[in-house]
């Protein structure tokens, strides 16, 4: 059976007023309007609803029955709409965030922390993920949005450009000499053991694109992780790292790393906010993405 569900709005005011004037009046349409609905509804239900009265109308036993369940539904979508509004007023809601462990630990946790102090109701989940996964996270609709490494070349994500990062690649003390020497070239950055990020990662691929325009191809001493196990790596004495001058700079400062100078400085790229194009946002994702620079 298909019915309007306006004609229950109108039943619901109706036995709620017993009356058909005052049920017009609440719902801002005609007396003959409301008279004309119900005789529909009645028609479909196959019963009378409501006896006539000179006082106005009161419901017969099928109306009284009906009521009981059209008031729970009304109830339900009271409910429903203090739970929106409290979303809205970010009382509630949950954020899905996809970004790498570096990025999170970086970038992400200063955000996160001014966020919840402002909205503690509001549940955030992040995922853990490289940038390729972080972006096949997002078209599959399973996170909100992504902190990703640029450059990112994708029709179904829009990106904007958030921190800019400088990559470098550092040493531990042991490297201290090539600081007051001249600078390195690329091509010679492979006569040293080098300490780089595992392929399928964003930052390696763009380092591996880097070079591969310039004729080079880096053959990495070791090949880890994470940003973390590298800084660990080369503050041992492994190699010269590739990493994110940034996120090193205490350890630069105490002299546990040291930057090796380049012939040819690495260009600047920036850390990506990914979301997805053509999909709404909700107040909360809205009010997190507002956050960040």
């Amino acid at each position: 059976m298909e019915v309007n569900l306006e004609w229950y709005r109108v039943f619901y005011w109706i036995a709620k007023t017993g009356s058909l004037s005052k049920a017009a009046e609440q719902l801002h349409i005609t007396q003959p309007a409301v008279s004309h609905t119900v005789k529909q509804l009645e028609s479909t239900l196959g019963g009378q609803l409501f006896f006539r009265t000179p006082k106005g109308v009161t419901l017969t036993q099928e109306g009284t029955v009906l009521l009981q369940y059209i008031e729970q539904a009304f109830q339900s979508v009271q409910i429903g709409e203090k739970a929106i509004a409290e979303m809205n007023n970010l009382h509630t809601g949950e954020i899905a965030i996809g970004a790498s462990d570096t990025l999170c630990k970086h970038y992400l946790l200063p955000y996160l922390e001014r966020f919840h102090e402002q909205h503690p109701g509001v549940r955030v989940r992040v995922t853990n993920r490289t940038t390729p996964e972080t972006l096949a996270l997002l078209k599959e609709g399973k996170i909100d949005f992504g902190i990703v490494s640029l450059p990112v070349s994708d029709k179904q994500v829009a990106i904007r450009e958030s921190t800019l990062l400088q990559d470098c690649f550092v040493g531990g003390k042991g490297y201290q000499s090539l600081t007051d020497g001249p600078p390195i070239t690329l091509d010679q950055l492979n006569s040293y053991p080098l300490l780089l990020l595992e392929k399928g990662s964003s930052t390696r691929s763009y380092l591996d694109d880097y070079t591969a325009a310039r004729g080079i191809a880096f053959t990495p001493e070791f090949e880890l992780g994470s940003v973390d196990l590298l800084v660990q790596f080369a503050k041992s004495g492994f190699g010269l790292a590739f990493v994110i001058r940034n996120y090193v700079m205490e350890e630069l400062r105490c002299g546990d790393l040291v930057e090796i100078p380049l012939a040819e400085p690495l260009p600047g790229r920036h850390i990506g906010i990914a979301t997805l194009r053509g999909i709404p946002m909700s107040s909360a994702t809205k009010s997190f993405l507002a956050l960040l620079p």
